[in-house]
């Protein structure tokens, strides 16, 4: 670690290169996951799906843990999609980690109206313990783009369009082929739902980023930069590197 200090509520951890930020955020939440089933029979953990995630679900999947007493969940999934196209982002956590460890229980987003209730429900029934996510290009958190975004939102869930930014970040990302291929809607966890959590891990990698992470440290606590947000949690640690804080 280069450094690392805090603004407002917020610990910032700036590392050398994206592999270091990512694999000492996996060791900080497997420390927390250890810590909590020391006390607790269950944690659950909710995971964000991106290319940004990388380094950090690599490692933490690698981690010994008793993954039979963990229950994950994902923040968002795009509406329209076929239910095995590999866009989306059920696939890339099944990839990624939902696939790979014996979790307690798995529970997806299926990007449709239904999801509202059912997963609103299952958020009631397993509180988040831990929110591991990133940071959009626009700021956004989950798909809480500025447009949609509502840090009093009533909702846990919700469906939204996506702004025209986000849908660019998806062909920048290498995860569509072309803007007209990404979806215009989609099932997000609203702001209010992710800073529900205890604890948040926030990883933010990369030179595409570096914009975000500015606004998201220095811009006003609005929804215009959704990011913001974690400003005001009090138990949430930004991981940055080089590229990503080069603003800074």
């Amino acid at each position: 670690m280069i450094r690392k200090f805090k603004k407002d509520k917020l610990e910032v951890r700036l590392y050398e290169d994206r592999a270091a930020s990512g694999s000492d955020a996996a060791r900080c939440v497997v420390e927390k996951v250890r810590e909590l089933l020391a006390v607790q029979p269950q944690v659950n953990i909710i995971f964000a799906a991106a290319p940004s995630q990388n380094e950090f679900l690599q490692a933490f999947r690698e981690a010994p843990l008793e993954w039979e007493r963990i229950n994950a969940f994902h923040m968002d999934e795009y509406i329209g999609l076929k239910e095995n196209a590999p866009e989306r982002f059920g696939s890339f956590l099944y990839n990624a980690i939902f696939g790979k460890v014996p979790f307690r229980s798995v529970h997806y987003l299926n990007g449709n109206e239904q999801d509202i209730t059912r997963y609103s429900d299952l958020l009631a029934q397993y509180p988040t313990d831990i929110v591991c996510m990133g940071i959009g290009e626009n700021a956004h958190i989950a798909f809480n783009d500025p447009p949609v975004a509502d840090f009093n939102d009533p909702y846990s869930v919700k469906i939204v369009e996506l702004d025209e930014a986000c849908r660019i970040q998806q062909v920048n990302d290498k995860c569509f082929a072309t803007f007209a291929d990404v979806p215009t809607h989609a099932v997000t966890l609203t702001i209010p739902a992710l800073m529900a959590a205890k604890f948040v891990y926030c990883i933010v990698p990369g030179p595409t980023k570096a914009n975000a992470v500015y606004n998201t440290l220095h811009g006003e606590l609005r929804e215009a930069v959704p990011a913001t947000a974690l400003r005001e949690h009090g138990n949430a640690i930004l991981f940055i590197d080089q590229k990503s804080g080069s603003l800074l």
